[in-house]
């Protein structure tokens, strides 16, 4: 019996964590259907991200599908800077560590917004491409 009761916490522990990994393999397939009408696209645990030519779409994944998605085009964009815990850096020179990543889209000098990432490597890479997409789009080459 007493060996019974000391295995009962690991078994809630299990349970718990198989209900977890369902939860997060819902959204992954709710957020592989959206993601289908887009040319790129990522998930992560803060923010699902898609693009299509020069617009950019974003929401909360869930396992219903992602939530509170915003549009945003990047006509409209002034510039594109990465954030590591609210700071600007540099994306030649990423930082090792850091607790969140975020690009900021800067409209006008009080106007932005800002899209979470988990991975700073991930953020670095979709804000240099975004950037490419952008200056392709000042040049006219779009």
């Amino acid at each position: 019996m007493e060996r019974g009761l000391l295995w009962l916490p690991l078994l809630a522990a299990f349970i718990w964590l198989a209900w977890q990994g369902w939860n997060e393999y819902q959204k992954v397939e709710a957020y592989r259907v959206w993601a289908q009408q887009f040319k790129r696209s990522k998930y992560d645990i803060y923010a699902v991200l898609a693009e299509n030519d020069s617009t950019l779409t974003w929401g909360k994944p869930t396992r219903k599908g992602p939530v509170e998605v915003q549009t945003l085009s990047l006509k409209d964009v002034k510039a594109i800077r990465l954030l590591v815990d609210d700071k600007p850096v540099d994306l030649e020179a990423l930082p090792s560590k850091g607790r969140v990543a975020s690009l900021e889209f800067v409209f006008a000098p009080a106007v932005s917004v800002k899209i979470p990432f988990t991975e700073i490597p991930l953020a670095a890479e979709w804000g240099k491409f975004l950037q490419q997409e952008l200056q392709n789009l000042v040049e006219g080459k779009v």
